[in-house]
């Protein structure tokens, strides 16, 4: 006997339909499992032939072969256990072939037959709806995850013997999703933030732009504070990017967690001891890292010299190319990690410097402080800002400060305006615009391309930065409302730029 069941693997934030073939044929008694996969799958023919002893169904004394195709793409997880028990009841005899053409399914069985949630549901609901299917077969607790895609039937079952009975003829009704009543999450305000009025300039100016941002500054100066405050000013997420980043958390198994699709932008906040792996992605089944899980919204990596230097070097290419490409032994994976990076830093070893009473640093020591980052890392951030420490007064101030909701206004303002000038170009944000397209968007007047000559001479900068110069203007620009690039933005633009920030001859 010979069975057929639609079933789907993950390939980055995409899926790929598999097909389980089920094999019954005379020979000596053997439960064998083809087609590319991993440990963890081919563990599952024990799972498997236990879930069906205790349903009552014993496997016969014949040779089974299972078949996962395509043999090209490698399979991991445990998802395949319901669709491979439902061949094998298929092969028997016992379900008609027929009632499973038009399902997907996918799940996990234990020992009892209890079926176990699975990551990455959305991807593999959404696109086997792109691909024409609409029927679904999984486990309960994953029916809500599902049913965030319009036009899925999905129908849920907590245990193997439920869906026999179901594909027997049982009446089951489609899982109907309960309204979520999951709040949008509420990040700390602007508001909150007394003095460092620079540093609230330049963190506007960032979300405007989607620009890379660097603070520097002593303990207690309010780099944290000003970080943990920008989702709150960045603008909503649109429809394509709750679905984009919601199957990455899906993949991750986060996304229950938030009760239907992400809707605000997310904020990752990995400690300075995590690994290449936990940053970029990768592992055993190629998971996505936390650039990844910070994607349409902000990485904040505090106390940046404190990273291991090769970890946040593999931050340079997806940096530029707003996606990571993760190679393993398994095979090669992206995921999209277009994410705006804001770090922090101390001055020094010590955190005092240049205030010389404080600071125990010698010039030697500082050399080798800064050293810790690569030119080429630095090249890739957009705005340096000093953060000063905060006097009495600024601590103390009644007067009230400008909310995340004012300052969030003017940026979605001006994000609209980018969205308008690059609607017939392949990306969204100042930030992004091409080496080839500058001179276009952001043009210079005579007197302009005079004066970031000189600065350019005088200061040896690189083509990267020269770039990031005028990418940054023309988003003060978008800010202030005007579409030539002017004198005033320019220079404010120079001024998130100190060429002797990471100068060597730290006196």
């Amino acid at each position: 006997m010979y069975s057929r069941i639609k079933t789907a693997a993950l390939y980055g934030i995409a899926s790929i339909p598999v097909l389980v073939e089920v094999d019954m044929s005379p020979g000596l008694p053997v439960f064998d499992m083809v087609g590319n996969i991993s440990t963890q799958v081919r563990e599952g023919k024990e799972r498997i032939r236990t879930a069906l002893h205790n349903l009552g169904v014993l496997l016969p004394a014949k040779r089974i072969t299972v078949n996962l195709s395509p043999a090209k793409i490698r399979k991991d997880g445990a998802s395949f256990d319901l669709p491979i028990a439902l061949g094998v009841l298929s092969a028997l005899g016992m379900v008609e072939e027929k009632r499973l053409e038009e399902y997907l399914v996918i799940g996990e069985l234990n020992l009892s037959g209890d079926l176990l949630p699975v990551n990455g549901v959305l991807p593999i609901v959404s696109d086997a709806i792109a691909r024409g299917i609409h029927k679904f077969i999984i486990p309960l607790s994953n029916c809500a995850e599902a049913n965030l895609i319009e036009g899925a039937s999905v129908y849920g079952f907590s245990k193997l013997e439920e869906v026999f009975v179901f594909l027997q003829g049982g009446n089951y009704e489609p899982f109907v999703a309960m309204q979520s009543m999951a709040q949008e999450k509420q990040y700390p305000d602007f508001r909150d933030v007394n003095g460092q009025l620079f540093l609230r300039r330049a963190a506007e100016i960032a979300a405007a732009g989607m620009h890379n941002l660097l603070l520097i500054g002593p303990p207690g100066a309010g780099k944290t504070m000003i970080a943990e405050r920008m989702p709150s000013i960045l603008p909503p997420l649109t429809a394509k990017e709750q679905l984009e980043i919601s199957k990455i958390y899906s993949i991750k198994g986060l996304l229950a967690e938030s009760g239907g699709l992400l809707r605000e932008r997310p904020f990752r906040n990995p400690h300075h001891t995590v690994t290449k792996a936990g940053l970029t992605g990768g592992g055993m089944n190629l998971m996505p890292g936390e650039i990844s899980l910070a994607h349409t919204g902000v990485l904040f990596l505090d106390e940046l010299t404190e990273f291991d230097k090769d970890t946040i070097e593999v931050l340079r290419e997806p940096m530029e190319e707003n996606q990571i490409h993760i190679t393993r032994q398994n095979g090669t994976v992206s995921y999209p990690s277009d994410f705006l990076l804001m770090a922090a830093m101390n001055p020094c070893n010590c955190g005092y410097y240049p205030n010389m009473q404080k600071c125990r640093c010698t010039p030697a020591m500082r050399r080798r402080y800064y050293g810790r980052l690569s030119q080429p890392l630095i090249d890739r951030i957009d705005l340096f800002v000093r953060a000063e420490p905060l006097s009495f007064d600024d601590l103390t101030q009644k007067k009230q400060n400008e909310s995340s909701d004012a300052i969030r206004a003017r940026v979605i303002a001006c994000h609209q305006r980018q969205y308008a000038r690059y609607e017939n170009e392949d990306f969204l944000h100042n930030s992004q615009i091409p080496a080839s397209r500058i001179r276009k968007f952001c043009a210079l007047s005579t007197n302009l391309e005079k004066m970031m000559e000189h600065m350019f001479e005088h200061y040896q900068f690189t083509g990267r930065t020269y770039h990031k110069i005028l990418r940054v203007a023309r988003t003060i620009a978008d800010l202030d409302g005007k579409e030539q690039i002017a004198e005033a933005h320019l220079k404010e633009a120079l001024c998130y730029r100190n060429p002797d920030e990471f100068s060597m001859e730290v006196e």
